[in-house]
């Protein structure tokens, strides 16, 4: 049985329960982040992150396995970036079949604009957690990662 102060646990395990509390914090975090930007919610800006990410201007399935998403819901996401003027869908030069994903200037001012305040939202988020607790954390959720492949 676990303890921790004010929740039963009852019976429960630790991996399911860090499979319920991963999936908690994701939702409170989302709410949380979409009330920090006014123009994009929090999935738009995951998408930019990782955009940014990529070496070069993704594909949207390129995109969608960077997310780890559907290529419908990532499709859903860019549309609504695209209309907003965050990003440019072109077709890519040598396989007209696929599409290149782009962030505008637009993105990039906004991106500018926002990331001393991401900084210091992200900080406060992690303060008191140390690199070593960082480092067993995300350990273990790429052991999971690996694990989930195997299903």
């Amino acid at each position: 049985m676990m303890n921790i102060p004010g929740i039963t646990f009852g019976d429960i395990q630790p991996g399911p329960f860090l499979l319920g509390l991963l999936s908690a914090f994701d939702n409170r975090y989302q709410a949380s982040a979409d009330s920090f930007f006014k123009e994009i919610t929090w999935k738009q800006f995951f998408a930019i992150i990782c955009i940014r990410l990529c070496k070069e201007a993704p594909t949207l399935n390129k995109l969608a396995e960077v997310m780890g998403s559907s290529h419908q819901n990532v499709k859903q996401i860019l549309i609504k970036l695209e209309k907003k003027g965050f990003v440019a869908m072109t077709t890519d030069r040598e396989d007209k079949r696929k599409q290149r994903i782009t962030l505008t200037k637009h993105c990039m001012d906004f991106c500018e604009q926002n990331e001393s305040e991401s900084i210091r939202m992200i900080s406060q988020l992690f303060q008191g957690i140390n690199n070593e607790q960082l480092m067993t954390t995300i350990q273990t959720i790429l052991k999971m990662e690996k694990n989930l492949e195997s299903l």
